[in-house]
């Protein structure tokens, strides 16, 4: 039988435990929750990167772990494959995705963009779009830059039935166009430079219009709502900071692109593009579009009607986040 004092000191040993169990099941609770975002384009998802540079994750207790892939595709892949909960991607990869019937949503078109060149030789006496029947012409397929090119072909009454079009990485446009393998190229705007450099003056160039590219985040199964919204809270004080302070914001998407960029080319384009997350009808117009060229083109099986595309926007996170900014329901 146990002593008073005995029983004194089992009971403050058991009550000293629940205490201890009790606070360490708080701090777990509260802990900021972690996401793994997926991106490629370093200037259409700048509010990304300069969230990241300034730190902005912590103001809305999240902690964000940026993972780089060179194409919105290989993003896209990340997410989808539950490596990323979410992805800064292109709006072509995000349609081919919804209409092969993948789980994922769209949360935010982040930025827009419409300056695209065609890249060319002036030896190949491509003049205009209407120039481009029966020329190789390379390209990173399942990336905006495909669509991009349909829609320059299409200014010209052209389709890709009409050319050669070579399956290229974004950064092997300059020295195929260099080598003679190919008779035009189109890629990302960051390429433009090193294929002005590697051709020298032999080096021309179409501008094009006629697309608005978007950069779009998009969520995975993984990603809860909560978190979503507190990253997209995040991303709304960068597009602040990046609007009252685009040099520095500049500087901020070079340090975090890790030498993938070069100053000349953020200083030209990065005021090409129009940063502010939203979710309107003009993005599900545009879903709209290129979903039925996608079916068309590639004979992709799932619906492009207005009702299935509407299906993939989920609205709630940004609503919470800034309710302005969704003007679809």
């Amino acid at each position: 039988m146990l002593r008073p004092r005995a029983v004194a000191a089992v009971l403050l040993a058991v009550l000293l435990t629940a205490v201890a169990t009790s606070c360490s099941g708080t701090s777990a609770v509260t802990e900021d929750p972690s996401v793994t975002i997926a991106g490629s384009d370093y200037l259409g998802g700048a509010p990304v990167y300069v969230a990241e540079d300034r730190r902005l994750w912590s103001a809305e207790h999240v902690q964000a772990q940026l993972q780089a892939f060179p194409t919105g595709r290989d993003a896209l892949n990340a997410v989808l494959g539950g490596q990323s909960q979410l992805g800064v991607v292109g709006d072509l990869p995000a349609v081919t995705a919804a209409l092969t019937g993948r789980d994922l949503r769209i949360v935010a078109d982040l930025s827009r963009f419409a300056d695209w060149r065609l890249l060319t030789r002036t030896d190949r006496g491509i003049t205009g779009f209407d120039r481009l029947k029966g020329r190789r012409i390379g390209l990173p397929q399942g990336t905006n830059v495909e669509y991009a090119l349909a829609r320059m072909l299409a200014s010209a009454g052209l389709t890709a039935a009409d050319v050669q079009v070579v399956n290229l990485a974004p950064n092997q446009i300059p020295a195929a166009l260099a080598r003679g393998d190919i008779d035009a190229g189109a890629t990302f705007p960051s390429f433009y430079d090193a294929t002005r450099t590697a051709l020298g003056d032999r080096y021309a160039e179409l501008p094009f219009t006629g697309y608005t590219a978007r950069t779009l985040l998009v969520a995975g199964p993984a990603a809860t709502d909560p978190t979503t919204t507190a990253v997209l809270r995040a991303l709304l004080r960068a597009r602040t900071e990046l609007t009252a302070d685009p040099a520095a914001a500049r500087r901020a998407v070079l340090a975090q692109s890790k030498g993938s960029l070069q100053a000349g080319y953020v200083e030209a384009f990065q005021p090409a593009y129009e940063y502010r997350p939203t979710l309107s009808a003009e993005l599900l117009q545009q879903l709209q579009d290129e979903a039925g060229w996608a079916k068309a083109a590639q004979g992709l099986p799932g619906p492009a009607d207005r009702a299935a595309l509407l299906g993939r926007l989920h609205t709630g996170p940004l609503a919470e986040a800034d309710p302005a900014a969704v003007t679809i329901r």
